[in-house]
């Protein structure tokens, strides 16, 4: 079992910056393809990024690749999201996600996924 808590969200102008955090229990978070989903109002959650259980493997959501960036300190069980000029479209709420599989396959959807945090609201102003 594995329990996800997001932080850093928050209200930021178009322009700015945010960090998220995605705090893990468990001994084996080394081991788990870790991911950021999101959901604004009335859409579907997307998939955002994904990082391996090796943190140089990453993928992310065309709209968000040279904006965002994913990581992970496996020391500390925790991933990362930083979130450079940030736009009033990435308003959403954001979820940390985990998948115990290694596979490529899948990664970006929702349902591959075992473990999910609470989410924590990401807002733009333009």
């Amino acid at each position: 079992q594995v329990q996800l808590v997001e932080s850093g969200g928050g209200l930021v102008q178009a322009g700015g910056s945010l960090r998220l955090s995605c705090a893990a229990s468990g001994r084996t978070f080394s081991t788990y393809t870790m991911g950021w989903f999101r959901q604004a109002p009335g859409k579907e959650r997307e998939f955002v990024a994904a990082i391996m259980g090796n943190p140089t493997d990453t993928y992310y959501l065309d709209s968000v690749k040279v904006r965002f960036t994913i990581s992970r300190n496996n020391a500390k069980n925790t991933m990362y999201l930083q979130m450079n000029s940030l736009k009033p479209e990435d308003t959403a709420v954001y979820y940390c996600a985990a998948r115990s599989s290694p596979a490529i396959v899948g990664l970006r959807r929702d349902s591959a996924y075992d473990y999910w945090g609470q989410g924590t609201q990401v807002t733009v102003s333009s």
